[in-house]
């Protein structure tokens, strides 16, 4: 649907379609003219040789800039171009129809036995609105920037890989109206025009999107699920109503703005929801998969919608698909991994990823979110949830409570990962890390989309921290994080990390401080819970109230320690492997003394 028309007017613009016709007809000729041009070159340069072919190809092109273009395309320009232009007024109208019936009805499919069609009789209340997704105003969505498929030259299994394709751009409410939905396509075009404006796009492999099948998404989610949200406009009409039974949701509910959504936070379009879900997948697998594989060395990707909140029947909290489960999911079936890493520091929990690995021992999910004893969203997550069966253990969350007084920022986040992520990431030694990189933690963002203060350059030092592990293959996936400075930043720092760039220095303040009273519980009693699960962790119960800087500080001093101890037990062991080593002769000559042989006689 263009931009700026209403999906009610089903009246076109005569004016502004004649001027778009006109427009579209001097392009098409000039397209046909400039295809006229490379015909005639390419015939001149097969038949042409020695000197004479530069002189024939002059030729060529003053003979196509004379009006022969219709004579060579049989006459009939003008006649397949008004075909086209009856063509693109039929489909204008179908589309605005489409979108008319969308809003006027809170299901997408209005016919009689539609999959999409609710029980006679059953209205559908739209969920309550989450606690993280309030009624702020955003900057207007630019235009999408057209990315060309590249892939910049790197020696195999060291560079850097960035994922992203334009059709996510497309995946946005009918209303047409960001302000009541944070979650839009302008966060993905900030990020990518700052990682372009500062040079990093150059410096990192790009390699061509493509959408995850249905087999892969089914291997996180359920059957039902995957059809209601993975087909296409067209095959979805086709479905068996059966096949969806299951489900929790039947049917979709009109929003408050006018559009569609699965609740009141996640949209739906009925045109491009499901290929940029698909899309976002796809990104993530193959990211993950090229790591996996040594064709590259990590990656980010920059994707939506996000997807850490997908449980396998249940979209929710602007997820429809959980793409870095799938992603993890992948890499058990394609190359066998038994250890496989994923960290969700994004500020809410990752409720879909908990639950799709919640017993499964060859995945550990460790999450870094505000819980505020179950009060903000989703409410899971606590610090008691580790596991069940053979997955006991393997789920580790550092839950904050306390609400936002004060605020987590830098200081906190570094004493859980000195604390509890890293220590207990390298006891489990994964084979490749993912992360779900939600940037909603980062200053900027309302309370109730976040309200922590973490910087951007926290992240880059996490990341940086990250690449320790699995050799450095790491992959990073966009989640949350809504106000575009702050994301830019994050993403920016982040990337930086990825391709070995010194990242930008944490504020002096946040070194030196400690971490606040709220924080030191959390991680003392995530630590005490943890504990049988992994005893490494037992050490650090006591620095948890360490700054950063008084941590280092000591870590040093202990390090000196233990390498003069160890120095001077060096020395001993020299000095007593001597004494060992004397002459026989000498340990024994006062049992030898002649005096003493000559008393005896």
């Amino acid at each position: 649907m263009l931009q700026g028309s209403h999906p009610g007017n089903l009246t076109m613009p005569s004016a502004n379609y004649q001027e778009y016709l006109q427009e579209k007809q001097m392009y098409d000729q000039q397209q046909q003219h400039n295809l006229l041009k490379q015909h005639i070159r390419k015939t001149v340069l097969t038949r042409a040789s020695g000197r004479n072919a530069s002189a024939q190809l002059d030729e060529a092109v003053e003979v196509d800039d004379s009006a022969e273009v219709i004579d060579l395309t049989d006459r009939k320009s003008e006649e397949d171009l008004a075909a086209k232009q009856h063509r693109e007024r039929e489909l204008f109208i179908q589309q605005q129809q489409r979108d008319l019936l969308m809003r006027q009805n809170f299901t997408l499919q209005i016919s009689e036995g539609s999959a999409f069609t609710p029980r006679a009789g059953h209205m559908v209340r739209p969920l309550s609105r989450a606690l993280s997704s309030p009624l702020v105003a955003l900057v207007p969505q630019q235009q999408a920037e057209v990315m060309a498929s590249s892939m910049q030259a790197g020696k195999p299994g060291t560079a850097t890989a960035l994922a992203y394709d334009g059709l996510m751009l497309k995946h946005q409410c009918i209303c047409g109206d960001n302000s009541s939905h944070p979650e839009h396509s302008g966060r993905l075009q900030s990020i990518w025009a700052r990682l372009a404006e500062t040079g990093l796009l150059s410096r990192c492999l790009r390699y061509r999107a493509r959408k995850a099948t249905l087999e892969e998404i089914q291997s996180c989610h359920s059957e039902a699920h995957a059809l209601l949200f993975g087909t296409s406009p067209q095959n979805r009409q086709k479905l068996d109503v059966s096949k969806l039974s299951p489900l929790p949701i039947k049917s979709f509910v009109r929003l408050p703005c006018g559009g569609i959504g699965v609740d009141s936070d996640t949209t739906w379009n009925e045109l491009h929801t499901s290929s940029a879900a698909c899309m976002a997948v796809g990104c993530v697998v193959d990211l993950a998969t090229k790591s996996a594989s040594g064709e590259i060395k990590n990656g980010f990707a920059v994707v939506r919608p996000p997807g850490h909140h997908a449980e396998p029947s249940q979209a929710m909290g602007f997820c429809f698909f959980n793409s870095i489960a799938i992603a993890a999911r992948q890499l058990q079936q394609r190359f066998d991994m038994e250890r496989i890493l994923i960290l969700d520091w994004d500020v809410h929990h990752g409720n879909g990823t908990q639950q799709i690995f919640y017993n499964d021992p060859h995945v550990l999910y460790l999450s870094i979110h505000r819980h505020d004893d179950g009060n903000f969203f989703p409410g899971t997550g606590g610090p008691s949830e580790c596991g069940i069966d053979d997955g006991m253990g393997f789920n580790v969350n550092v839950a904050w409570s306390g609400g936002l007084n004060p605020p987590m920022s830098d200081a906190e986040y570094l004493a859980a990962f000195r604390t509890i992520v890293m220590p207990i990431a390298k006891d489990f030694d994964p084979e490749i890390v993912l992360v779900s990189a939600g940037f909603d933690a980062c200053n900027g963002h309302a309370a109730p989309l976040g309200g922590y203060k973490v910087s951007a350059a926290c992240f880059g030092y996490m990341t940086h921290q990250l690449l320790q592990l699995a050799g450095g293959k790491v992959i990073l996936a966009l989640e949350g994080g809504y106000d575009l400075p702050s994301i830019c930043d994050a993403a920016q720092e982040c990337v930086k990390a990825l391709i070995g760039e010194e990242t930008s220095p944490m504020s002096e303040e946040e070194l030196c401080r400690p971490p606040n009273k709220n924080a030191i519980e959390t991680l003392q009693n995530t630590i005490a819970i943890q504990n049988p699960h992994w005893p490494c962790i037992k050490k650090y119960a006591h620095t948890v109230s360490w700054s950063a800087i008084e941590a280092s500080q000591k870590e040093r001093d202990e390090s000196e320690t233990v390498t003069a101890m160890a120095s001077l037990s060096m020395k001993q062991h020299s000095a007593s492997t001597i004494q060992i080593a004397s002459p026989p002769e000498r340990r024994c000559t006062p049992m030898e003394e002649p005096m003493d042989q000559d008393e005896a006689k």
